[in-house]
């Protein structure tokens, strides 16, 4: 039987639930069947009747305990949309090469969804109600009469009383000594319910001993051990930052891979300060300070290699999170025609952008969105002998042979105005200002390029038009922007597909819409999605690549932004006259020969304007 009958028979069961409970008459049955039909394949029956407004998740939830529908539990995962068909199918590979394992550790394990939803899942399929013990009020009184030790021993525990019963939390419903126990205590008069395992253990060992558990031996040898794990754990997983949160009774570490936070590993909360003050120590912050935020700064030897760490202290209610970015090598500097830019966007940018002697190059883009490595694979490609290129960074990020580079330091009053200040005499021929922060360095680097010489710099901004209006609202006076801005070029950086696991698909009507596409205007092209496998680590993706939005400043947009136009009408007269060829736009002719999808451009590129046809994109990039 295909997955389209499976699915049917789903669908029809589970109306037939709603019918006889009472949610849904039998022609509201019939009519969500009937839009389901219409909608695209991952669309479930229990997505339109919730987006028909028939009935709650909640509701529909406590039909189908009720009810005890025969049921898989991944057929609930997929309807109430706590996993993709797509990830389910990745989690049941899993467990082909992995048979001693059930399903539902595999998608913990995996963190394909977190243990709470999972067991909120698993208790509509068995008919328990949830009881998640880190968001629940237990009910003293009733803790306080029980005897904690016949509970952790039988693994279970009371919550709290409703009507003339007892709900009560266990970490498996079905383990009859337990249940039998525990009707000893309370009577028949008892709600069986569901929870963790490991919350349950935690609550009453805590209830024993009136405290958390006494804290383990840990030497300074063991907090070295720890932070030189995780480190060398986030390299060779190519993670950009590490994150170690603390939590109430954890610490939790997480890796920023590809742009996505993924969970590493979660830690007793004992270790948390031992953690920290080694982090501190390698990073010469202050180990005595624990009420205000430090930053500092670090190396670090893994395999040979050498890297470069920015540290970043934030105390929070839980304790000190502390966020390491890991910073690239010089053997990481991308060449300027290996960054990403289709041929005619490249040729144009070598040639009318860093080609001119003078003016401003402004490269925007969010944080993490490559700023950094285009505008160092700029420098790469302008340096020469004969050129003095002197930088002012926040910090110094790669470090380059044949150009002078400054790490401001705001404690000993390094800031970017003092430095500034004395970049300017110091005779160079090229300026970098590592980001454009107030008005007085935006004025700096305009007033550096109209004395001739080259100025490149980042700027936060959400579009190559977005940098000029805000120019335009930091006190820079209109006619200085149009006589010294070369080029805008804004930047994001969307998730390649895995190559490994990729599978053509077929872009949903929402999408297209969003797009503004009808089904024709696409349909020659093949898009692709990943599937999930081991290589990507069942994410479907694997590696990111840049798109950009290259505004060339023309003589019309000039004259626009000496009329102080508006951001529309810059945008429109850009599109018209300087072949302007928006981040939407760019990355819709990746995502047309596979290399990225529309979920992914849309998580990440502004929508500002809809796109115009495939053909005319890629005959204005020469793709």
């Amino acid at each position: 039987m295909d997955n389209k009958d499976t699915g049917k028979q789903v669908s029809d069961q589970i109306l037939a639930a709603f019918v006889k409970t009472g949610i849904l008459s039998p022609v509201k049955a019939k009519t969500a069947l009937r839009v389901k039909s219409k909608l695209s394949p991952g669309k479930t029956i229990v997505d339109v009747v919730k987006d028909l407004k028939y009935a709650t998740s909640e509701q529909l939830k406590e039909v189908f305990r009720s009810s005890h529908l025969s049921l898989r539990i991944g057929d609930i995962l997929v309807e109430f949309g706590y996993l993709t068909p797509e990830r389910l199918r990745s989690a049941l590979d899993i467990q082909k090469t992995d048979i001693k394992k059930q399903l539902g550790q595999i998608i913990i394990e995996h963190q394909f969804m977190s243990e709470s939803d999972f067991l909120d899942a698993l208790s509509v399929q068995l008919g328990f109600p949830y009881v998640n013990l880190s968001v629940e009020d237990l009910d003293t009184e009733l803790l306080n009469q029980a005897p904690i030790q016949w509970c952790r021993s039988n693994h279970f525990l009371p919550v709290r009383s409703k009507e003339d019963k007892v709900i009560v939390a266990f970490a498996d419903p079905f383990d009859k000594a337990s249940i039998d126990s525990a009707r000893k205590l309370y009577g028949e008069n008892l709600i069986i319910a569901i929870s963790s395992p490991g919350s349950i253990e935690k609550y009453l060992d805590q209830l024993i001993e009136g405290k958390t558990k006494s804290r383990p031996v840990i030497d300074e040898n063991t907090a070295i051990g720890i932070v030189n794990t995780i480190i060398s754990a986030a390299i060779q997983q190519g993670a950009s930052d590490i994150h170690m949160e603390p939590m109430k009774n954890k610490l939790q570490v997480k890796f920023r891979i590809d742009g996505i936070l993924v969970i590493y590993k979660e830690f007793p909360r004992d270790v948390m300060a031992m953690v920290t003050a080694r982090i501190k120590v390698m990073s010469k912050a202050n180990i005595a300070e624990k009420r205000r935020h430090q930053d500092g700064r670090m190396s670090f030897e893994d395999r040979g290699n050498t890297y470069d760490l920015r540290v970043s202290i934030y105390v929070a209610i839980f304790g000190e999170k502390i966020v390491l970015r890991v910073l690239n090598r010089i053997d990481q500097i991308i060449h300027i025609e290996d960054i990403g830019m289709q041929p005619k966007m490249l040729e144009c940018y070598l040639r009318d952008v860093l080609s001119v002697p003078s003016g401003v190059l402004i490269i925007t883009g969010p944080t993490g969105s490559g700023k950094t490595t285009t505008l160092y694979s700029c420098l790469n490609y302008i340096k020469k002998p004969e050129l003095s290129i002197i930088t002012a960074e926040d910090p110094v990020e790669y470090v380059m042979e044949g150009i002078t580079q400054c790490s401001i330091d705001p404690n000993i009053n390094l800031t970017y105005e003092e430095t500034l200040r004395h970049v300017v005499r110091q005779d160079p021929d090229i300026i970098v200002i590592g980001e454009i922060r107030d008005n007085y360095s935006a004025d700096v680097a305009v007033h550096a390029a109209l004395t001739g010489h080259k100025v490149l710099t980042s700027f936060h901004t959400e579009d190559s038009i977005s940098g000029l209006i805000r120019l335009m609202n930091m006190e820079i006076e209109a006619f200085l922007i149009s006589s010294t801005v070369v080029c805008v070029l804004s930047q994001r950086l969307l998730r390649k597909v895995c190559r490994h696991c990729a599978q053509p698909y077929k872009p949903s009507s929402l999408e297209l819409k969003l797009l503004g596409y009808a089904p024709q205007d696409i349909a020659r092209y093949k898009f692709m999605k990943g599937t999930g496998c081991p290589a990507c680590n069942y994410t479907g993706y694997k590696g990111r690549i840049p798109v950009f939005e290259m505004l060339v400043l023309n003589e019309y947009v000039r004259e626009a932004i000496l009329n102080h136009k508006s951001s529309y009408e810059i945008r429109k007269i850009s599109i018209d006259t300087t072949n302007l060829v928006t981040l939407m736009e760019d990355a819709v002719s990746k995502a047309v020969v596979g290399i990225t999808t529309l979920d992914e451009i849309f998580r990440c590129v502004p929508r500002l304007i809809l796109p115009r046809p495939v053909p005319e994109i890629n005959r204005l990039l020469g793709v």
